[in-house]
């Protein structure tokens, strides 16, 4: 790595290429990013140059904000592989044309960010929604990017265990409650759903997914935080004996607001919510293990087999016998 002084004549001393990198740089514009830094030196990276600069983040004077002048900067390094090569992140996947299409329609749902992530959590495909919540004017500017770069930290921290393990393992997330950022990066409550994207043959390239707005306009009704942890224990311990009125006292509500709540967010009433917790684990433990259907029954928290191949029947129009051979 070289470190060249921040003079004008530093400039010079840079390949042609990295000098368009810089000069490319001066005028691109960055997200302000750093709060927590307040009076502490901000420090970037874009492509191959990561400058330092003594100017303090309060100091610009709007979210999108143009990196520091070259004359500002304590130093710019440019870093370079083995051999004298430029490190490069691996290229992008490339979108179909129904994915495509896809995010150009969500573009027009202002209450839901729409985006597509690679293997390594990096922005394929966003809405412009997404790109408002996070302050940036274009969509365009969010790509190759991940969400480190843009959420607090543990917001960030926790969607990418998400993307980690929807990759991994194959495995959707459907209408998780979470925290998520509405416009003008303002907190809010949101939906959130993840399933995996694969190509043709059905290698998994990485996710797509949504987060919903949940607050309508003139809703004045706060979900409690409670509320999504006791949504993640019902997730967690479906197996368990559980009903509406203990989920209501352990978000520590009473059993009609906790109804209410519901009711708003998922269309459905908490009993039929546990149903269809216990109903799509089930689902997934049919498709991939081996367990014999009363086996099934029990681990999914039914407390028999017939009610729930009765339960089974009603949700999905098929047994839960036929539903695994279908999916074999």
């Amino acid at each position: 790595m070289g470190i060249l002084p921040p003079t004008a004549g530093a400039v010079g001393y840079i390949p042609s290429v990295l000098r368009t990198c810089l000069e490319t740089l001066q005028s691109m514009r960055f997200l302000r990013r750093c709060g927590q830094y307040q009076d502490a030196p901000v420090c970037r990276v874009w492509g191959l140059v990561e400058v330092t600069s003594n100017v303090p983040h309060h100091a610009f004077d709007s979210d999108i904000a143009r990196p520091p002048p070259l004359a500002q900067c304590q130093s710019v390094s440019v870093k370079m592989g083995s051999a004298g090569k430029l490190p490069l992140s691996p290229p992008l996947p490339a979108l179909s044309p129904e994915a495509a299409g896809l995010a150009a329609l969500f573009d027009h749902v202002p209450d839901t960010a729409f985006f597509v992530k690679d293997l390594t959590g990096r922005y394929v495909a966003v809405n412009r929604s997404l790109a408002e919540r996070v302050g940036l004017r274009e969509p365009s500017e969010l790509l190759g990017r991940n969400v480190s770069e843009f959420f607090p930290s543990a917001l960030a921290a926790r969607y990418a265990v998400q993307d980690t393990d929807v990759v991994r393992t194959g495995h959707a997330i459907r209408d998780r409650l979470e925290l998520h950022w509405y416009p003008r990066r303002r907190p809010g409550w949101c939906l959130t759903t993840k399933l995996p994207w694969r190509d043709a043959g059905g290698k998994i390239l990485g996710l797509i997914g949504i987060s919903r707005d949940l607050r309508a306009p003139g809703d004045s009704e706060v979900i409690p935080g409670s509320l999504a942890a006791t949504l993640e224990f019902l997730e967690a311990e479906f197996s368990e004996p559980v009903s509406p009125a203990g989920l209501a006292a352990r978000a520590g509500l009473s059993p009609v607001r906790f109804a209410r709540l519901i009711k708003r967010i998922f269309r459905i009433t908490p009993s039929q919510l546990i149903t269809q917790t216990r109903l799509a684990a089930a689902s997934q433990m049919l498709a991939e293990t081996d367990q014999a259907v009363a086996d099934v029954a029990l681990a999914s928290g039914f407390y028999d087999h017939s009610a729930f191949t009765r339960a089974f029947r009603s949700a999905t129009g098929e047994t839960p016998t036929s539903f695994r051979a279908r999916h074999r």
